[in-house]
């Protein structure tokens, strides 16, 4: 079943995290996706040249300052590091490529979440006011977050197997339905260097946007593409490291209502969702149509 959330902040407002709005919409649709749940925040940037890497322990015992320092040393940057519960985010100068590479080779007890300028994914196996309360979301600020509720209907509940995916720099992507395609498009996108972790569908979408965005689409450009190339019901809430995107498949089976007021645009599976929201009673409030491509950018 599955529940999505997302918002939008069209504008900087210091006074009220983020958070403080998110964390309520996500804990709303628990009885959607009661075994994992996850979001991705778009918050501070990384310093002018330098990238942030959000890591996740996949073992005890990992000596976080110990892998920062050797990241430093390896890449000759200066790496900063900011510890959530089991994950870390560290940021530095270093290459998308090479950075991956590094890790997966001289640190196997990590998993790669997300890199990017101002990306950061956070995820567990657990219910969503469980998960909220770990990552401390309430008190996060950034521009937009997009979050999901998981009820595992095609795969093993596990934290690789939640939502969000990124699969390429300040690219997430969250997904309600199903793609029946996946594993035709698994094939021709690792042809294309899309390195993929799960056996998730969902991961798969992910990946296919990446892949067009590198080809030079724009992300609508990219979303129009997969209007023709992904087959399947579906409702996807994207996020960039400026920009926030909505695509329900031709049929749109799968519910979602969205809401836009001048200081924000958010999305959910229910309207529930939504109720809290400030001037939620004088927002616009619609479902979106299937098939139409709904971008919102902060330049």
């Amino acid at each position: 079943m599955c529940g999505i959330v997302g918002l939008f902040r069209k504008h900087e407002d210091e006074a009220v995290p983020l958070g403080e709005l998110f964390a309520p919409m996500l804990v709303c649709l628990t009885d959607r996706g009661p075994d994992s749940a996850g979001l991705a925040v778009y918050g501070d940037d990384a310093p002018d040249g330098a990238i942030k890497v959000t890591l996740r322990q996949t073992g005890d015992g990992v000596d976080w300052s110990a892998l920062a320092d050797d990241l430093g040393r390896t890449f000759k940057s200066d790496a900063s590091i900011a510890i959530n519960a089991s994950y870390a985010v560290i940021k530095l100068t270093a290459d998308e490529s090479r950075l991956r590479s590094h890790l997966a080779a001289h640190h196997p007890s990590v998993r790669v979440m997300s890199v990017g300028r101002r990306i950061e994914i956070l995820k567990e196996v657990g219910d969503p006011a469980s998960i909220v309360d770990r990552f401390g979301v309430r008190g996060m600020r950034g521009s937009h977050m997009i979050g999901h509720t998981r009820m595992a209907t095609e795969s093993a509940v596990t934290t690789d197997g939640s939502h969000p995916f990124s699969t390429g720099m300040d690219l997430c992507l969250v997904h309600n339905g199903s793609l029946s395609n996946h594993n035709r498009l698994r094939r021709r996108l690792a042809r294309y260097g899309i390195e993929f972790r799960t056996e998730n569908d969902s991961e798969v979408a992910a990946g296919y946007l990446m892949w067009r965005l590198r080809e030079g689409d724009t992300l609508e450009a990219a979303l129009e593409s997969a209007l023709r190339d992904l087959d399947g019901f579906y409702t996807f809430a994207v996020g960039t490291a400026d920009g926030f995107a909505v695509l329900r498949d031709p049929i749109a089976c799968k519910p979602a209502v969205m809401a836009e007021t001048d200081d924000y645009v958010a999305i959910a599976s229910e309207y529930r969702a939504l109720a809290g929201l400030p001037g939620i009673g004088d927002a616009n409030v619609w479902e979106p149509a299937p098939a139409i491509v709904y971008t919102w950018g902060r330049n």
